[in-house]
């Protein structure tokens, strides 16, 4: 049984806004930069720590200007603009507040590293009035909004079953703010797929959680867990991810399947592989609605995570600063409650396993 075509882009803003890079590092220029000469969105300016990164960046991607510091980044912003922050969790507090009140602002993930963090991140932007999100883009990856069409369409059924996979080799040594930090793997990587249960599932009762350190990264606080979530007795979330994996190829996965009462999709998110040259990715559904056989079908996918995700968060926040659309579907009050599942699993995870009864 054949699916009708399937949704797999975000809807673009009728007009729209200039952006200003608050950060110029290595996911603005993979990821945010890319995604945004692919929407054919103008960067007004760009603004790092670096001065000579800002400068680079702007050379490769034309961006007419690159400021000195975060006042002129401000100052100069064009009318209406989106401030686009990719900065670590811990800078987000201070960078809001130097922002204009009721401005639009996309922040990147996480939204701060635990609980509280988020908790006073979102009290800042009530305060000041930001339309504000949260860059949890595996949401909009095409392969993710295409499964999503085969989700609300009713064509698998009712959807009972989530299941993320992750085996592989993260060089973490690209990021060296993580280590150190008292948590890192949940927070920095598996929040995408606890975000991505939560879209898909709605808010888990509890969290079951193991996260732990690998022996070949112990400067790092964790890159492996076990995530269960609770969704009562018929509907299973799991998350187990393992960055650690330096067997090669042959053996890691990515991927995301889902199984309703009719039919079942599987997802490939290819950038984990081989990172950072990352593999294609995929998806597959079967449907079982016309009594024959299971047979499963692969769809030709018109992009992927990265960079075709990241056109997503923004394209929704400027339809919605511009009044085109009333959902913003990562607002930083939607976010919050993904912090606050993770914060959960890092309960769970420090308050160590039920006693095996003797």
């Amino acid at each position: 049984m054949l699916a009708p075509p399937l949704r797999q882009q975000a809807t673009h803003p009728a007009q729209p806004r200039p952006i200003v890079s608050i950060g110029a590092g290595g996911i603005v220029r993979n990821a945010h930069l890319p995604a945004y000469r692919k929407a054919g969105w103008r960067v007004a300016s760009v603004f790092d720590l670096d001065r000579a990164r800002a400068d680079a960046v702007a050379r490769d991607f034309g961006i007419p200007r690159a400021c000195s510091d975060l006042d002129e980044a401000v100052s100069t912003a064009p009318p209406g603009a989106v401030f686009d922050l990719a900065l670590p969790a811990s800078a987000i507090l201070g960078v809001l507040a130097a922002l204009p009140d009721g401005a639009p602002v996309l922040i990147q993930k996480p939204m701060g590293e635990n609980l509280a963090q988020a908790t006073a991140i979102r009290a800042v932007c009530r305060q000041k009035k930001l339309a504000a999100a949260v860059n949890l883009q595996l949401r909009f990856a095409p392969n993710m909004i295409a499964a999503r069409d085969l989700v609300s369409r009713g064509l698998i059924g009712d959807l009972h079953d989530v299941d993320v996979r992750v085996t592989c080799f993260t060089p973490w040594h690209l990021w060296k703010f993580l280590y150190g930090i008292p948590r890192m793997e949940i927070v920095y990587h598996s929040i995408h797929y606890v975000d991505l249960v939560r879209s898909l599932l709605g808010e888990p009762a509890g969290a079951w959680c193991k996260t732990l350190k690998h022996p070949d990264m112990m400067e790092l606080a964790s890159t492996r867990t076990s995530i269960a979530l609770d969704y009562g007795d018929v509907r299973r979330a799991n998350i187990a991810t393992n960055h650690g994996h330096r067997f090669g190829t042959r053996h890691q996965e990515s991927r995301l399947k889902l199984e309703g009462t009719r039919g079942a999709v599987v997802v490939q998110m290819g950038v984990n592989l081989d990172y950072p040259r990352g593999m294609p990715d995929g998806l597959e559904y079967c449907l079982i609605g016309d009594g024959g056989p299971p047979a499963w079908t692969s769809v030709r996918l018109e992009g992927s995570w990265f960079p075709d995700a990241f056109i997503g968060p923004m394209a929704s926040l400027m339809r919605f600063a511009s009044g085109e659309s009333a959902d913003l579907p990562t607002s930083v009050e939607d976010a919050w409650r993904t912090m606050a599942v993770v914060e959960a699993c890092h309960a769970s995870s420090d308050g160590g396993a039920t006693p095996i009864p003797s």
